[in-house]
């Protein structure tokens, strides 16, 4: 697609004006010798531009976003800074391609075909420069595309266009025709950091950014104006703001894009469609998504938790959200995860057909090569290229070799060889690095030691070494030609260690941290800690005092602006005490003020100073040449003028203070300092005050001197270095440049610090230099910067680079002697592990604890001792007699000291009830809560009833009470009860809504009716009398009555027709005959066919089920509970039986008391209440089961450890020792043996015969008491067991019925379940349809309002022409016949004159202006209209009454023509009302239509989700036991295996079916004679009807033949019948004969004027006739004279021309005055007829040319004829007759 420019952009878009797109040859290139950017020089230096080269770069930008590029299959590009590296994958070497602007590099792309490469820069006004790979040869130059710099550029698919979007402060998005180097569009992005922008794959009209917060669409459209590019900002809704890193647009045009917590949110239309995720709501990364990619139908997305995961597109694409949590789940189908530490950003494929190998950008540091086939062949992840992630804290140089060791907070140390330009060695901690130091050879002589410094404070000592040199030892091999090996590790500081320094003799290592110490340490085979000191801020560096120097001290830089110098401590000396703290060294401080502004002010006062003195010697010189030219200087000459000066700067301190970046000693007591923020710009030279009272924190002390830095106010100098001859320093700024200053030492004011050579190396935004280092030899430069990148440049020329190059590696340290043998050290790896300080703190508070713990114990032996001593006196004093034993107060050394303790004792008491009332206040709460939980929530627990004499026995049903969510629920369930229905009620008004058409038709009668007798005008006043009057009054009575018959007869007509039945009505009975047909007969088909349509009233959503669901759980609590019921009544039962039992018991033994042994019957046992018959007595307690609990408890803890003894429970063992109590505390009982003992002691007596008689009646009673007894307790137990048994026998059934009911709600359940989920779904479907069923009864019912008030206004406007045509009729009826005035009074009528109409509203205003311009024109229109034609009659002016006109009958007409002007306006505002109600009517005819296919689709959208949800009930298994009596389905009278295949039927219904059958054979035949007799039956009817049509014909025939027999025509009998005399008639009869006669008189007298008219007429004919033969025959003499007089002119010469008499030329020139005359009145003629030819056109009275004087008889004959005309026409004016014209 090629686009040309141009177009404009809506609001922030700049209008871009249309010019000619200048063409480019495609073989142009520019120079790029020309173009990079080059070294800044002082200018008259002699600095060469050679200074610096870069030779090598060791690190790589990973942070920065798209930063990989693949070129070619052995080629990568990536930004480094100022350059762009192109590394080859396969040798590692490099070729670097320096920026145009020196300010650093925005972005790269490769082109799609690979040709091109385009570099996005930085800096003022930066380019986009196109290079052509790989020649690398600059092709094309975007200029203009952005203020500061590029964020992200990318090519259209096709190479023809290329989008850029600039980064702050403007955002510019802006688009390309690169080859010509034109902008085709341009506009703003945003305002926040923009990320990507992208073209759509597959249209170049759309674009994609993303970035901070947001997401934005763009798309460009053709408009008359040109080219548009609209920006649609994507609406996050209820999903969370979030950044978007990376999206991918899909061939349909949606959008799927990352989200910071990992999952994709896919946008459709500006707002997000659904969010995806995993599977139960897990996230697709752990991450936020870094990039996608759509590779041959998959979707692959990359993350930052170092996961490569491929989607299926298709699924993506058609995702959508089923409920009102917005995601959609889906599993990857492949996924790779690189590894733990790897946080990848981008990716690059390769360009090779059919190649799986990606290369992925590293944010951890590395370059990777992926294969993602995903087969079984698939390669692992290769690691092609390792750097270091973030900021390179730190950074040092061996001093014996070519090495360089560096660390940062990836937590690795890395070792490079910049000679051989290859990485050595790495080594990785748990820590990430924050410094590092070499140490010199002072320290390791060998230059293999390195210190570096970790962000836990930890201080590792390294050693660098050879491992080739080792002696290989059995079982280890030795690869690579260098190691790092841990000497010693540390914990000085518990922050960051930030500086690290040894002292210039070596002896002593310090280090500094966050934590705002310096310490210091003892250099030998083991460092030692010697002591810290506390400085007033965060350390930033560390320097100590050069050999130059008497004292050996340390400067302390610190970040706040202090400086601290100490005297070095004695490496011998030994801390004595409990702290490393070193005090009593020889401190000094320095804290800096800003004197930048004092700097400023002076500045200005030097200029002005200087400004003034000039002025003031040209005003000298001036003065002087003024008296050289004698010109004396005047007062006002000599008086300076005096100009108002501006204030000078204020003086200003920064807060809070600048942050200090570095500084070094320049002499004893002096340094040199380098400030950032407000004080950047300058050196300062400070010094330290002998005043050193103060304290540090509140100290303000100045420089004494400074020098300042060029172009360095807001780009301070970050990190300083010298070279080892200190005749060059290097300075690395703020801004990622690198400046040398040239010095000549000693120099330690720097006063030759005056040329420099500068030149921009890492990234001017994010390339902060960090540190800038020298090789030992003075020939190579390292930097770092906090952009991670990590370049090597030398210092030398060419041939002496060559010389140094020879070497090939730089040597690496050989190990020490005995390094093999060593053991391995141990390292400090928990971060929270004490530092050297903390352990020796802990240890002397250890040593102090443990020191007061042993005096504790000797005070205890001691009060012991104390004790037993007292004891033994208490004992002896015991043992002394009474009067002279001590008493107790007496023993009391002072009673004090026992009320003493006895207030402790109860306020510790006190305090112990505190302390524990929160837990009591737990427990009760938790007892509370269990309460509630299971025992206030159960309605009834588990009580069994035992029968007396078997086993049976029953229990009662668990029964938990009904929750209050079921009482809402069932509410509810009620609530929606009594609204069900709505749909069936919107249906029932749409169908009675379409009855409505039939009361516009009662409408129109009624209003026929209402215009009939409106029609209806009573007479004013009558003008008949006599026989006249009653011959009328006569017939109006008859026409009444005939009239009161017409209309009997039709109101009968009316009722029988209104009985009649519609033709396509039906009888009630058969419509409820073939509903119910509909709904029992017929293929039905099941519920588990596809095609199933649910019946509505059996259609099912969570609400019914839901409310199934309860009356479930009602009918099964009511059963229960009702069960419950009867067995709490028969345990009660059984509880009064056991109580009558034992009374009976008593009785019993009463009796047998009295009887002999032998006689007695054995006493059945009587049962007790078993404890799960009366479970409420386990929660029965008292204090003392509270304790013997507890008893329990405690010899439980003591006997076992709290195991249960003999599986016993606590609450079992209580249970037992309560029964044991019980059975302790029964009453004896009399034995057997003690009543025979009673009663031989009463036959010992002896009795009488009397006595004895009676005793035999006593026993024979006693006997039978017992015998009733005995008899009474076993039916009353056999009764109760029998009670049991039936009622157990229910409960057994009942107990199937709870089962199959536990089944029917485990199914009602899972469907409820799955009715939730289709919930929202089918809600908002019903919604949908809801609100289509009112829309459209909305509309019908506005519909039918509009097409009642159509009809009404049809009406008005059918009366409003009516009262029109009488206006018309009473006008013409007030002029009469043959008015001479009828053409003017027809005039004045139909005049339309200008109306001023009254405003209703102010607001019309507009409006009424309008309609009175275009009444104004209509009425200007008709007026040329009238006044055209009536040119014939005459000048009258019809405002005014003519002469002889009726006065009466002119202001008749006035008001008629008033009357019939409002009524013209009032029917065109009728019409105009009409019309919009027309409109309103079609357009609410549309939207009917509209709605109703609407509500068609939501109603087949309806029944496609019942289908669905009916299949997906079909799903849900369902339990029916049967037995198998009742399974009827065998094959081959075998019951099968698998009953799948199967119908589950009732057998009810299943018989009524066959019943059917048979009951439907019978129905058939009856049906089919019923339809034999309907159909003669209707046969029969056609014929009569045929007959009655054929009779009706002919009475209709014979009626009109009578019709035209007797009144000549066909008229309306009824119409007839109802005719009246009208007197208005009779009275219009009369007036006109009247008017006849006169008529007939002034007709005779104006036929004589007519017959005198003619006569006259006649006579001036033939004159005129006469005049007319005279003049032929003049104008025929003419032309003969003119004939002859051209024949003799053209014969005569020239000088008969020149002797021309005077009156021949005269008379020639009238003759072509009267030619041209004559030729001007034809063409006014002319324009005349044209003008008339159209109408309306306004016709001015030709112009009157004055004709010459003709000959003297026509003159005179024009003088005798004119007078005569003109008494003629006046005549004929006069009379009201035309004159008629004469022609021969």
């Amino acid at each position: 697609m090629q686009l040309h420019p141009r177009g404009s952009c809506d609001a922030v878009e700049e209008e871009e004006q249309p010019a000619r797109m200048k063409k480019i040859p495609e073989d142009m290139y520019y120079n790029y010798e020309e173009l990079y950017s080059r070294p800044v020089i002082t200018a008259d230096s002699e600095i060469p531009e050679n200074l610096l080269h870069l030779t090598h770069s060791f690190g790589y930008d990973c942070g920065r976003r798209a930063n990989l590029q693949l070129l070619d299959e052995r080629s990568l590009a990536f930004v480094a800074g100022n350059v762009v590296i192109f590394l080859d994958i396969q040798t590692k070497e490099q070729r670097y391609l320096r920026s145009c602007s020196g300010q650093g590099i925005g972005t790269i792309m490769a082109h799609p075909s690979k040709r091109y490469l385009a570099v996005a820069e930085k800096g003022d006004q930066p380019s986009i420069i196109i290079y052509e790979y790989p020649s690398l040869r600059p092709y094309r130059i975007l200029r203009g595309g952005t203020v500061q710099a590029y964020s992200f550029v990318d090519f259209y698919r096709e190479g023809s266009l290329l989008a850029s979007v600039g980064s702050a402060p403007d955002y510019m998005l802006t688009l390309w025709e690169w080859r010509h180097e034109q902008v085709i569009l341009r506009c703003k992005a945003f305002s926040q950091d923009v990320y990507r922008v992208t073209f759509s794959p597959d249209n170049p009209g759309q674009l994609t950014t993303s970035g901070l917060g947001h997401i934005k669409f763009w798309k460009m459209t053709s408009t008359f104006t040109g080219l548009k590019l609209q920006g649609l900002l994507g609406k996050f809704g209820k999903t969370a703001l979030t950044d978007i890193e990376s999206y991918v647009e899909l061939p349909d045009g949606k959008v799927v894009s990352g989200s910071e917590w990992g999952n994709m949110l896919l946008w459709a239309g500006g707002l997000i469609k659904v969010e995806i995720c995993r599977k139960g709501g897990r996230t697709c990364h752990a991450g936020p998504i870094q990039q996608f990619a759509l590779d041959e139908g998959e979707l692959i997305t990359i993350g930052t938790d170092g996961a490569i995961k491929c989607w299926d597109f298709e699924s993506i694409d058609t995702a959508d959200c089923n409920d009102d949590t917005g995601l959609f789940e889906i599993e990857p189908m492949n996924e790779m995860v690189i590894g733990r530490n790897v946080s990848l950003s981008s990716m690059v494929k390769s360009s090779l057909p059919d190649s799986f190998i990606w290369f992925a950008q590293d944010s951890n540091g590395g370059i990777w090569k992926l294969d993602l086939s995903f087969s079984n062949t698939t390669q692992d992840p290769e690691c092609l290229f390792s750097f270091h992630a973030g900021v390179i804290q730190g950074m040092d140089v061996s001093t014996t070799s070519h090495l360089m060791a560096t660390t940062a907070l990836d937590r690795s140390v890395r070792i490079f060889d910049f000679l051989a330009k290859e990485e050595l060695t790495t080594s990785w901690f748990k820590q990430g690095g924050t410094t590092l130091t070499w140490a010199p050879r002072l320290v390791n002589p060998s230059g293999g030691l390195v210190v570096v410094g970790f962000e836990d404070g930890v201080v590792r000592l390294l050693e660098l070494y050879n491992p080739q040199s080792l002696r290989v030892i059995a079982g280890h091999s030795r690869d690579g030609d260098a190691e790092l090996r841990l000497k010693q590790a540390f914990k000085p500081h518990s922050a960051p260690v930030t500086a690290m320094a040894y002292e210039r003799n070596g002896e002593i290592l310090a280090t500094g941290s966050m934590d705002c110490t310096v310490f210091f340490f003892s250099v030998g085979d083991t460092y030692a800690p010697i002591g810290f000191i506390a400085v007033p801020g965060p350390v930033q560096g560390l320097e100590w005092s050069p050999q130059s120097h008497d004292k050996n001290t340390l400067l302390v830089l610190c970040r706040s602006g202090h400086v601290m110098e100490v005297l070095s401590p004695d490496p011998e000396a030994q801390t004595p005490g409990t702290t490393y703290r070193i005090s009593g060294l020889h401190t000094r401080h320095f804290t800096f003020s800003s004197i930048k502004s004092h700097i400023k002010r002076e500045e200005e006062i030097a200029r002005r100073l200087g400004l003034k003195a000039k002025r003031q010697k040209e005003r000298e010189a001036q003065l002087n040449e003024a008296k050289e030219q004698g010109h004396e200087p005047t007062e006002m000459e000599l008086q300076e003028e005096e100009e108002d000066e501006e204030e000078l700067p204020p003086l200003y301190k920064p807060d809070p203070p600048s942050p200090l970046y570095c500084g070094f000693y320049s002499q004893p007591g002096a340094f040199w300092l380098s400030m950032g923020g407000y004080d950047s710009g300058y050196l300062y030279h400070c010094m330290f005050s002998d005043k050193q009272d103060e304290d540090p924190l509140h100290r303000q002390d100045q420089p004494f001197a400074f020098q300042p830095v060029q172009n360095t106010d807001e780009d301070p100098i970050r990190t300083i270095s010298f070279s080892s001859s200190r005749k060059l320093m290097l300075c690395g700024l703020h801004s990622g440049s690198v400046r040398a200053y040239p010095l000549q030492p000693p120099d330690l004011a720097l006063t030759s610090m005056q040329a420099f050579w500068s030149l921009g190396v890492h990234d001017n935004q994010n390339g902060h230099v960090c540190q800038l280092r020298c090789s030992y030899d003075d020939q190579f430069l390292l930097t770092t910067g906090e952009d991670s990148n990590i370049f090597c440049f030398t210092l030398l020329p060419q041939e002496d680079l060559l010389n140094a190059l020879q070497r090939s590696k730089a040597r690496v340290p050989s190990p020490r002697v005995g390094m093999e043998m060593d053991g391995v050290v141990q390292d400090i790896d928990d971060p929270s592990a004490y530092s050297i300080e903390t352990a020796k703190q802990r240890l002397e508070m250890e040593r102090t604890c443990r020191e007061a713990e042993q005096r504790k114990a000797e005070r205890r032996k001691k009060l012991a001792e104390l004790q037993s001593q007292f004891k033994q006196l208490l004992q002896k004093n015991q043992s002394l007699p009474e009067h002279i034993r001590l008493h107790h107060t007496e023993l009391e050394l002072d009673s004090r000291f026992r009320e003493e303790t006895e207030r402790m004792t109860a306020q510790r008491v006190r305090e112990a009830r505190k302390e524990l009332s929160w837990e009591e206040e737990r427990h009760r709460i938790g007892l509370k809560k269990l309460q509630e939980r299971f025992w206030e929530s159960l309605e009834s627990d588990t009580v069994s009833v035992v029968a007396f004499q078997s086993d049976h026995r029953i229990s009662t049903y668990r029964l938990l009470a009904l929750s209050q969510r079921f009482h809402e629920l069932k509410q509810k369930g009620m609530a929606g009860a009594t609204g069900a229905g709505g749909q069936e009620r919107w249906r029932n008004k749409a169908e009675t809504g379409k009855d409505s058409s039939n009361i516009i038709a009662d409408q129109e009668d009624l209003g026929g009716e209402a215009v009939l007798a409106s029609r209806v005008v009573r007479p004013r006043g009558s003008k008949l009398a006599g026989r006249q009057a009653d011959k009328l009054r006569k017939a109006t009575e008859k026409a009444e009555l005939a009239r009161a018959k017409i209309d009997k007869r039709r109101k009968e007509w009316a009722e029988l027709l209104a009985a009649k039945p519609n033709e396509n009505c039906e009888d009630p009975e058969d419509v409820r005959a073939i509903r119910l047909a509909e709904d029992t007969m017929g293929d039905f088909k099941l519920k588990t066919t596809k095609d199933f349509t649910v019946p509505e009233h059996l259609r099912m959503n969570a609400e019914k089920k839901r409310a199934q669901l309860v009356h479930l759980e009602e009918k099964i609590h009511e059963k229960k509970a009702q069960m419950n019921s009867r067995i709490m009544t028969l345990r009660d039962t059984k509880v009064s039986l056991l109580s009558r039992l034992g009374s009976q018991a008593q009785q019993l033994q009463a009796v047998q008391e009295h009887l002999a042994p032998h006689l007695c019957s054995p006493a059945p046992t009587l049962p007790a209440l078993l404890p799960e018959e009366t479970p409420e007595r386990k929660l029965r307690y008292t204090r003392s089961t509270l304790q013997r609990c507890g008893a329990l408890k405690a010899r439980r803890s003591w006997t076992r450890g709290g195991e249960p003894e003999g599986g016993q429970t606590l609450l079992e063992l209580l249970a037992l020792e309560k029964e044991g109590d019980e059975g302790g505390r029964e009453t004896p009982c009399h034995t057997p043996a003690d009543r025979k003992e009673e009663r031989e002691v009463g036959e010992a007596a002896g009795l009488t015969g009397l006595e004895e008689e009676m005793r035999k009646v006593e026993e024979i009673r006693l006997l039978y008491e017992q015998d009733t007894l005995l008899e009474q307790m076993s039916v009353s137990m056999w009764q109760f067991d029998a009670e049991l048994r039936l009622l157990r026998h229910e409960k057994l059934e009942l107990d199937i019925q709870m089962k199959l009911a536990d089944l029917r709600h485990v199914t009602l359940f899972q469907e409820l379940l799955l009715l939730k989920e289709f919930e929202k779904r089918e809600n908002s479907l019903q919604e949908a349809l809801n609100a289509c069923m009112e829309e459209e009864e909305d509309l019908r019912s506005r519909l039918e309002k509009c097409k009642q008030a159509l009809e009404l206004k049809r009406r008005d406007i059918s009366k409003l022409q009516e009262r029109e045509k009488a206006i018309a009729a009473t006008f013409l009826a007030s002029l009469g016949e043959n008015n001479k005035f009828l053409d003017f009074l027809t005039r004045v009528f139909k005049k339309k004159i200008k109306r001023v109409k009254k405003k209703e509203k102010a607001a019309d205003g507009e409006e009424q202006e309008d309609s009175d311009e275009d009444s104004d024109e209509q009425s200007d229109w008709d007026d040329d209209e009238d006044d055209s034609n009536s040119e014939n009659c005459g000048a009258l002016d019809d405002s005014v009454c003519p002469p002889n006109c009726d006065l009466e009958l002119f202001e008749n007409t006035v008001k008629l023509r008033e009357l019939r002007l409002d009524l013209e306006e009032l029917l065109v505002e009728e019409k105009k009302i009409a019309e919009s109600l027309r409109k309103e009517c079609d357009c609410l005819v549309k939207k009917e239509k509209a709605v109703h296919s609407s509500l068609k689709a939501a109603e087949g959208a309806l029944e496609l989700f019942n289908r669905e949800k009916q299949q997906k009930l079909n799903e849900l298994d369902v339990v029916v036991p049967l037995r198998l009596h009742q399974i009827e389905f065998v094959s081959n009278g075998v019951v099968p295996c698998s009953l799948a295949p199967a119908l589950v039927l009732n057998t009810v219904t299943l018989g009524r079916l066959q019943e059917r059958i048979k009951e439907l054979q019978v129905e058939k035949s009856e049906q089919r004679d019923l339809y034999k007799q309907a159909r003669q039956r209707h046969v029969q009817l056609i014929h009569d009807r045929k007959d009655m049509e054929a009779k009706i014909q002919s009475l209709e025939a014979r009626c009109k033949q009578l019709m035209l027999m007797k009144f000549g025509k066909l008229v309306d009998l009824e119409a007839l019948q109802t005719l009246s005399g009208n007197r208005n008639l009779e009275e219009m009869r009369q007036d006109s004969r009247v008017r006849e006669a006169t008529y007939t008189q002034e007709l005779r007298q104006w036929e004589v004027k007519v017959t005198e008219a003619r006569q006259i007429l006649t006579e001036l004919t033939r004159h005129h006739t006469k005049h007319l033969l005279s003049m032929n025959s003049l104008l025929c003499q003419k032309k003969e004279l003119e004939d002859k007089l051209n024949t003799r002119q053209s014969k005569m010469g020239a000088h008969f021309l020149a002797c021309q008499p005077a009156e021949a030329k005269e008379e020639r020139q009238r003759l072509n005055k009267l030619v041209q005359s004559q030729a001007q009145e034809a063409e006014a003629l002319r324009q005349e007829i044209s003008i008339l030819s159209r109408k309306g056109g306004n016709i001015l009275p030709p112009s009157q040319t004055r004709l010459p004087p003709v000959s003297a008889a026509l003159a005179s004959h024009r003088s005798t004829t004119r007078p005569n005309s003109q008494r003629l026409n006046r005549h004929f004016k006069l009379e009201g007759v035309e004159p008629k014209q004469s022609c021969r």
